[in-house]
């Protein structure tokens, strides 16, 4: 491929980065600007890029050697890989500059791309700004017009003043990213514009993302919220994730919002309140699979093809006497998703029963929770009460949430001691 010297910058969001040798380094997820206050184009000093491990780090401009359609190449040297934060005197492009409402020959307008261009002198800069115009009184969108940077108006005062931008870029990048992925962009992103996300989306997209947020950032949105708002996203919320939310909350808020909630959806919640999170009882969701011994290998089979399903869950039926709402009838043992594969659809999953599998009583630390998936090599495992009634399932990543030290999924590799930059590195 060709190397280009212009390229827009939502083209970038998402390409491969490589190293010299070929090497898979990450994928571009913004580009980092200086901010102009003079009606000048910004200079570009480099890309946000998240690593495998979901850390993000700033690889500086200097480093990039080709931009082509598809990758990113990186030239020899050293990268510094602590994770990644904005200074004062940046923007993020993709971030916080566009959907920013500009002029253009006194017509309101929406900056909707920026294009990066490299100079003679081998810098970047955001020379041209791809421009909507909003015609008429109702704001219609015109056509999209690609201006030289001095001929827009108001971008000078976007970060100075903290005039807002939209969220519809935003909201584009994240249809077609996981919601882990997601909640790692909010976590880097200023408290207003995550809040004016979680307006855009719907209930069960933003109960998704909530998921992956740090217990801070859940905390903090979930304050913003009004009291409606919250209750649907918690309603949506897989209700172990529901529960260790609210048991972060004080008191009074906690039983506030667990009344609003209806009682079909507040109740496997306050069931999971009960229990310590650092137990079985506290981890594990109240909604496992479940079927009665008289299903058959082909209804069982429907169940875990559920798409909603996550998969550690969708690994295991458990089969149990009447009713097969948790907590269930007598629990009569479990079927492994590869065992089902195995059977004639139209047998019992009566005849593919695992009756040997150890369960776990609800109040198993974690220690105990740790021993039992390294023993059976298990990715879920059924939780029981006194009198032989499952009442959930653990499964192996709600474990690994709370053995890994706090943060983690925003901390990537552990940090080192920065190389010193040179002058030209320093941004």
């Amino acid at each position: 491929m060709v190397a280009v010297t212009r390229v827009f910058a939502a083209r970038m969001a998402g390409l491969s980065v490589f190293g010299p040798d070929g090497e898979p380094i990450g994928r571009v997820r913004d580009v980092v600007a200086a901010l102009s206050v003079r009606r000048q184009p910004p200079r570009v000093l480099g890309l946000v890029v998240e690593l495998p491990t979901r850390r993000r780090i700033f690889v500086p401009m200097l480093r990039v050697t080709r931009i082509e359609a598809a990758a990113v190449t990186l030239t020899t040297g050293s990268v510094n890989l602590r994770a990644f934060t904005k200074r004062p005197n940046e923007m993020l492009v993709l971030g916080e500059l566009l959907d920013a409402q500009v002029r253009i020959e006194s017509a309101s307008a929406v900056l909707v791309d920026s294009a990066l261009e490299q100079t003679r002198t081998r810098d970047w800069q955001l020379t041209k700004l791809a421009v909507r115009e909003r015609t008429g009184r109702l704001g219609r969108r015109g056509p999209t017009k690609v201006l030289d940077w001095d001929q827009v108006e108001g971008l000078e005062f976007a970060e100075v003043t903290g005039s807002p931008q939209g969220v519809q870029q935003l909201l584009s990048m994240f249809d077609t990213m996981r919601a882990v992925d997601v909640a790692s962009t909010l976590h880097e992103l200023p408290s207003k514009r995550r809040y004016e996300v979680a307006e855009a989306l719907d209930d069960e997209r933003l109960a998704d993302i909530v998921e992956e947020l740090p217990e801070e950032d859940q905390k903090d949105l979930l304050a913003y919220l009004d009291d409606e708002r919250a209750t649907s996203v918690l309603e949506a919320m897989n209700p172990d994730d529901a529960a260790d939310l609210l048991a972060e909350l004080p008191e009074i808020d906690k039983v506030r919002l667990l009344e609003m909630m209806a009682p079909e959806e507040s109740e496997p919640v306050k069931r999971l309140l009960k229990f310590s999170a650092d137990t079985a009882g506290g981890l594990m969701t109240p909604e496992p699979l479940v079927v009665t011994p008289d299903a058959t290998i082909a209804e069982a089979l429907a169940m875990a093809r559920n798409p909603e399903l996550p998969i550690a869950v969708a690994s295991m039926v458990f089969v149990c006497r009447a009713p097969s709402a948790t907590p269930t009838g007598r629990y009569l043992g479990c079927v492994h998703l590869q065992r089902l594969l195995r059977e004639p659809p139209s047998t019992l999953v009566a005849g593919a029963l695992d009756t040997d599998l150890a369960s776990l009583p609800p109040l198993a630390p974690l220690s105990e929770l740790t021993r039992y998936f390294a023993a059976y090599n298990l990715v879920c495992g059924p939780v029981l009460d006194d009198e032989e009634h499952l009442i959930g399932a653990v499964t192996v990543d709600d474990l690994l949430d709370h053995l890994l030290p706090g943060g983690w999924r925003h901390s990537g590799l552990p940090d080192r001691e920065p190389e010193e930059p040179t002058s030209q590195e320093a941004r």
